[in-house]
This record gives C-alpha cells, structure tokens and sequence, in this order.
C-alpha cells in the first residue's frame, strides 16, 4: 500500500465526523433560504445512516423530507415542486431540510441513446437555478464522486451556487479506477470512453462498465483472446474490490467475479489457451473457496496445478502458487497430512526460485505455521508465524492486510498456549489495522470480532464477549451467508457463550444450526462438525442430568 492509501485511511471517522458536523451547521445557518448543499458519498447505505442521523438531529426544529430522482426523468426541480405541492410545511415556509437521492443510479454511458441518464440531469440542472431559487430550504443533493467531477465540468452555472460541499469517506464505492480498466484499453477504442484519463480515480460506475461489456459481447462477432481477456480483467476487477473492501454488495461481486471468470475459462478452452486456462481454473477455484464451496473447489485446484506442472515444469513460482491453494483448501478440509505435505513443497519451491525475502514466502511460513498450530504442534508454529509477521512487515509496511493476518494468527496462538494479554494486544491491533485498511464490513474484520469475542469468553468476560460474537455473526450472514462454515462458527461461538453462562434455550438451536451447516458444507469427519458435536452432546448431557 502507498503512503497516499495510507494516509487516506488515517483519521477517517474523524473525518467524516467533521464533515456531518459541517453539514449540520450549514443547515442550521442557512434556515429560511435557499440553501444548496452537496453531500458527497460513494457508499448508498454509508449515505442511508448519515442522511437518518442528521434528519433525527434536526427534526425539533426543521421538517425534513427525502426525494429520489426518477431514472427515466432526472428533473431536480421538478421533484422539489411536487413535494412542495403536496407538504402542507413546505407550503407554510416553515424550516425544512429537502434531501435529494438517486443521482448515484443514474448511468454514466450513452451506449447508443442520445443522451444518458447523467447527461439527462446535468441538463435539467443548467436550466434549474432561478426555479430553485424560490424554495426557501435547505436542499442537499447527494452525488458521487464521479457525479460531482462531471457536475462541476457539465453543470458550471448550479455548481457556482452551492453554499458547501461535505464529502464522506467509505470503503464501499460504487465506481473504479481509470487505471484498473488500462488492460481493456483496447476494447474502448471508437466508444464515448476511448480517451480516457488513466489518472481518474472516480473513472467509472461499476454498472456501466458491466453494460459496456455487453454491448462488446452483442457487437462482437468473433470470439478471441481480446474478449477472454475482457472478461478476466471485470473478474479481477470484483475481486480486488471485495479484497480492498470496496464491493457494496460481497456476495453479488464475488457471484459477478465468478461468473465472468467462468466465461474467460469457457473461451480460453475453446481457443487453446492452456497456460490461461491453469490460471483461470486456479483462480475459479480461489473464488469458490471464499463462497465456502470446498468440494467444488478441489477438482478445480487439482486441474490448474497438473496443467501447470504439465506446461511450466516443475520448478516454475505458478506451480508453487497452486501448491499453496491446494495445501490451503486441504487445511480448511481437516486434511492435515496432505496439506503439510502440499505447504512444505511450495515454501520450499518459492525460497529456491524466490529467494528468502518475497511475499510469497512469508505467505508459504504463515500458512505452514496455521497447520502446526491446529495440530497443537505450538513450538514449532510460533517461529514460523513470527518470521512471516517480520517478513511482511519488511516487504509490505506496517499497513498492509496480510500484516494484520498475521497479527491475527501470532495472537490466535497465544490465545491458545494461555498468553492472554499478548493475544489481546495483538487481536486489538489487527483488528484496528483491518477496520482501517478494509472498512468494516469485510470478512477479515468479522475474523478478528470473532477472535478477540474468544479470548474475552476464555478469560470470562462475557459481557464483553457477546456483542462482539454477536457482531461477527451478523456481519458473517450478510457477507457470506446463511450457509458458510464461518457462519457455523459464529453459531457455535455464540452457542458456548450462551451455554457457559445457563441461558440454555438460546444456546441449543444455535448448537443445531451450527451443526447442521458444518455436517452439510465439510461432512461428518471434519474437526469442526466433530467439535461442535461433541459440544452439543455435552451441552445436552449436562441439561438432562440436571433435570
């Protein structure tokens, strides 16, 4: 991460604090006049809770209502005068607060219709300002980055009469990057999109470049390289996003990531592609294994890393890549002897072809260390997770998500062999480190709020324990679903939680769920299933004898 990231993420709920408190006061001084506000937010629902926040904080003193744009009839003016017409309110003069949405679904391309959406608004805005004039409120219009870089350029004359601009940061964004799109330049030729900026950050929405690439695929007459290409680009593109936090919606993006990988993967087969197609299949597989999705994943890996061997060699950094995944999968099986197998080979490969000092060795020590560690084999666990946590430190700078895993995985088995305040420590600072990095609707976060839930139940601080179980189980279900291990976990957590402190009727059917999700998803004999069986027999032993 660069030191720009990285001051970004520095302060950010002080900042946006800042800015709501901003807001506010500009509401409230401009009280009995027109009153233009733009609210900047690339987040929907992050703008969902601020808009209820200020709403609830004005209400003594000012009416407050939200309009949303019509998609087809983007008329800024004409949806203030139809609420005027029916808010009795508006119509007395009385304070009032008018929050504008909407702006942010509308699309970005043309894609053949004369005009889009945004172009629509920016017309009716040029026309607006003398109307607007006559409303004696507060209006605050909330865009987007990318909107408000094309207001100020498409709609000069109502940008010059906004009283204040208020931008909120979140991780979650609806828009990407110029440059993340570089590697389909070539797909932009002869489109409104040809001579783009590669600098702009807030380039465009993520809806309209899936629109875009339909209209490639319908105009397309011959399949290639360049559209398998297209699609492997829009796949990396989701997954990066749900790696940085920024996806709005996970399991959409990663459902989107899979499926446009899916169409790369069909293509490269059809064309011959063999070296692609390894990295398709691992990559496929990758994304199924975040969807919790193990066995389908298996077939996948074992295909992309006999391809590899068959086409590289064995001495080649891919064929380690996907010793490592496939070592990996095996370890999130319960499959201990041949994940070790697996991991040992790939540290062994990336030291010989990578050297001592490169990410992915410090990758290969952490996930070596993790099975140690779950063999109960401490000892030899804590070297290897201590050198990955230098390495990566050295390599990638303190702020940087694999350095918060690897804080996560030292304190987990510290947590384990009793060394509780060094554990606390250091799940209290991968968990700041991810919330900073990743926002906080992200799986590596739910991991740390589960973690440090844990450490709090084995020290028997259960009120604290519980919100924070609590949390990591909601966040698990939104993010991954109802069907994921992680959930299962959560369940279980959650369960013992309710179980150590005698509230038996909320802890059994989570025991049951937990159970249920674990037998389904990783079968009867993995660690986990037998765990939480053996704690729900117990759990039920000890009701019955007690009745």
């Amino acid at each position: 991460m660069t030191a720009n990231n990285q001051n970004k993420n520095i302060n950010t709920d002080k900042k946006n604090q800042d800015a709501f408190d901003d807001l506010i006061v500009s509401i409230e001084a401009g009280a009995g006049k027109f009153n233009l506000l733009i609210g900047v937010c690339d987040n929907a629902d992050f703008r969902d809770k601020i808009i209820d926040r200020y709403e609830t904080e004005l209400k003594p003193h000012f009416c407050t209502y939200t309009v949303t744009l019509y998609e087809q009839e983007p008329n800024l003016k004409a949806a203030i005068q139809e609420l005027l017409e029916n808010e009795e309110c508006l119509q007395q003069y009385q304070p009032a607060v008018i929050t504008i949405t909407g702006a942010e679904k509308l699309l970005f391309l043309r894609l053949g219709e004369e005009q889009s959406a945004q172009e629509k608004f920016f017309g009716y805005l040029q026309w607006t300002r003398e109307g607007l004039g006559k409303f004696p409120f507060a209006i605050v219009l909330w865009v987007t980055h990318q909107l408000m870089i094309n207001l100020m350029k498409k709609a000069p004359d109502f940008w010059s009469w906004r009283n204040g601009v208020f931008r909120f940061v979140s991780h979650a964004k609806n828009v990407i990057s110029a440059r993340e799109v570089e590697a389909i330049r070539f797909a932009l030729i002869s489109t409104e999109l040809e001579n783009f900026n590669s600098e702009n950050e807030y380039f465009l929405p993520i809806e309209d470049l899936q629109r875009l690439i339909q209209q490639i695929e319908q105009q397309s007459e011959i399949k290639d390289a360049k559209l398998a290409s297209l699609y492997i680009t829009l796949a990396n593109i989701y997954k990066q996003r749900l790696d940085r936090g920024e996806a709005q919606d996970y399991q959409q993006e990663l459902d989107l990531a899979i499926k446009y990988i899916y169409k790369a993967l069909e293509l490269q087969k059809e064309l011959g592609l063999e070296e692609d197609v390894a990295t398709s299949l691992n990559n496929l597989a990758g994304l199924y294994y975040f969807q919790g999705r193990y066995s389908e994943a298996e077939p996948l890996y074992i295909q992309a890393l006999a391809l590899r061997r068959q086409l590289l060699g064995e001495s080649h950094p891919d064929v380690a890549q996907s010793l490592n995944n496939l070592a990996y999968l095996y370890y999130f099986q319960g499959r201990y002897s041949e994940a070790e197998s697996l991991f040992t080979q790939a540290l062994a490969l990336r030291r010989q072809l990578l050297g001592d000092e490169h990410p992915d060795v410090a990758t290969s020590l952490n996930n070596l260390a993790l099975l140690y560690h779950c063999q109960g084999k401490y000892t030899e666990a804590e070297p290897l997770y201590i050198q990955a946590l230098a390495l990566r430190r050295q390599l990638l700078g303190e702020s940087h998500p694999d350095v918060a895993q690897s804080l996560n995985n030292l304190a987990y088995l510290y947590y384990f062999q009793g060394r509780y305040s060094e554990a606390e420590s250091l799940f209290t600072q991968a968990l700041a480190l991810r919330r900073q990095l990743l926002g906080d609707e992200h799986p590596d976060v739910t991991q740390s709020f589960n973690n440090l839930a844990s450490l709090y139940y084995s020290q028997g601080r259960y009120s604290e324990a519980e919100p924070l179980y609590i949390q990591a189980l909601a966040l698990r279900r939104q993010l991954l679903g109802e069907s994921h291990p992680d959930v299962a976990t959560s369940l279980n957590n959650l369960a013992l939680l309710y179980d150590s402190q005698g509230r038996y009727s909320e802890a059994e059917p989570l025991y049951i769920q937990a159970l249920d999700i674990f037998e389904r998803q990783l079968g009867v004999n993995h660690p986990n299933t037998v765990t939480t069986h053996k704690n729900l027999a117990y759990f039920r032993d000890r009701l019955s004898a007690s009745q």
